[in-house]
């Protein structure tokens, strides 16, 4: 059997591929991987044994390039996803005999992907690594940039609905134009079409619960994680041996706006709780404020590994690292941006392992006060119990279904 899984995404989208790629290899499938070409994406999987086609644009430059995007540009972008995507499909599934793909990330270019199964009669699964992605009565969907959600509408399917229009509207003609070159029909609901009316998701049903009931099939698998097995650096070690265990503070692959006084900001809100801090590079480019040696900057590093090390984790609520902090059982701040991060800060706030940071903006005040919460005693109790619930065999689940599906679609209707 062979598997191909795709994904246009951030760190936190394309990681949890890996956690399903190498389960489906211990249970005997050949597995390939379509993902952005940044390097840290290849290093992951080539450090896991899995091959993976560059597909797309470098994300990492997208999102910290001088020039930012802008609306007028994204039928231009979708469009080269749309292809991207598709092209390397097909060049990868032609003449190997691929079984299923599977894909998640961003619309066009799960829909490239959705175009290259039907072209080549492939079985075809869409999985969400947050659960408000997915048309639910129990929440409205997600704000774009630019685009708020309209204060004056209660009624949350009636904002599903304006969604589906909206997103029809800004990837229709890209998805469409592409698949009429390559002789298949249009569609007039691109998201339900990418989503399937039986998606997977991939969260822990503790963390990011699927609320019923709902009019879609979701079959939820828990996370899609993977012991990480790296050692972190020695003078990484050496620091944290120093003394009492830091407050690690990172965004990920989040740009921040100001990122030096973010840094400042989170550094002595860190020091005013007599804590350490480890600062996490990331693409906003945090750096430290002074040369005192009671602050540590990292980049690339296993976090599994690192968040249990560490008092509290300072984040941006993506939905990679929330899980990831959640399985250590380390309590967190999270102070969201945009898209999932509300969600996830609420789910954090909600479930009593953190806090929810009000609004995008960290300051020394209102850092100070949610690291207090953060680092009582009752909150770190909480987050080490939540973690004791933490489903570890979501990619496991996974690799196990598509591999069953599978099987049972070749078995003879006699059998």
């Amino acid at each position: 059997m062979r598997v191909l899984l795709a994904a246009y995404d951030s760190r936190g989208g394309v990681e949890p591929l890996v956690g399903l790629a190498v389960r489906l290899r211990e249970l005997g499938a050949d597995v390939l991987v379509c993902a952005p070409p940044d390097e840290e994406f290849t290093q992951r999987l080539a450090g896991v044994g899995v091959e993976m086609v560059p597909t797309g644009k470098s994300v990492r430059a997208l999102a910290t390039g001088k020039t930012r995007p802008t609306a007028a540009g994204v039928p231009r972008r979708a469009a080269e996803l749309v292809v991207a995507f598709y092209d390397n499909v097909i060049a990868a599934a032609e003449g190997c005999d691929v079984d299923v793909v599977v894909a998640t990330g961003i619309v066009p270019a799960v829909a490239g992907v959705k175009s290259a199964a039907e072209k080549l009669g492939i079985r075809y699964v869409y999985a969400s690594h947050q659960p408000v992605t997915l048309p639910s009565p129990h929440h409205p969907p997600l704000a774009r940039p630019g685009h708020p959600l309209p204060e004056d509408v209660t009624d949350n399917q009636a904002l599903w609905d304006q969604e589906a229009l909206d997103a029809q509207a800004v990837f229709g003609e890209a998805v469409n134009t592409h698949r009429a070159s390559v002789g298949l029909p249009p569609v007039d609901n691109v998201r339900d079409h990418v989503f399937t009316d039986r998606p997977l998701l991939a969260t822990d049903p503790v963390l990011a619960p699927w609320p019923q009931p709902a009019d879609l099939e979701v079959v939820q698998t828990g996370a899609w994680v993977l012991p990480d097995e790296r050692p972190l650096p020695a003078d990484l070690v050496a620091f944290l041996d120093a003394g009492a265990p830091p407050v690690y503070v990172g965004f990920g692959s989040i740009p921040m706006r100001d990122p030096e006084d973010v840094a400042r900001a989170a550094i002595e809100a860190i020091r005013g709780q007599g804590r350490r801090a480890v600062v996490g590079r990331g693409w906003a480019g945090l750096a430290l404020i002074d040369d005192a040696d009671d602050c540590f900057v990292v980049d690339e590093v296993n976090h599994q590994a690192l968040f249990r090390r560490v008092g509290a984790v300072v984040h941006h609520g993506g939905a990679g690292t929330t899980t990831t902090a959640t399985w250590a059982g380390t309590p967190q701040v999270v102070v969201p941006q945009f898209g999932d991060q509300p969600y996830f800060a609420g789910r954090v706030a909600e479930l009593g392992i953190g806090a929810a940071h009000d609004g995008p903006t960290p300051t020394f005040e209102s850092l100070s006060t949610a690291l207090k919460t953060a680092l009582a005693p009752e909150t770190g109790a909480r987050a080490t119990a939540v973690a004791g619930m933490f489903r570890t065999d979501g990619a496991t689940v996974t690799a196990k279904l598509l591999i069953d599906t599978v099987g049972e679609e070749r078995r003879p209707a006699s059998a």
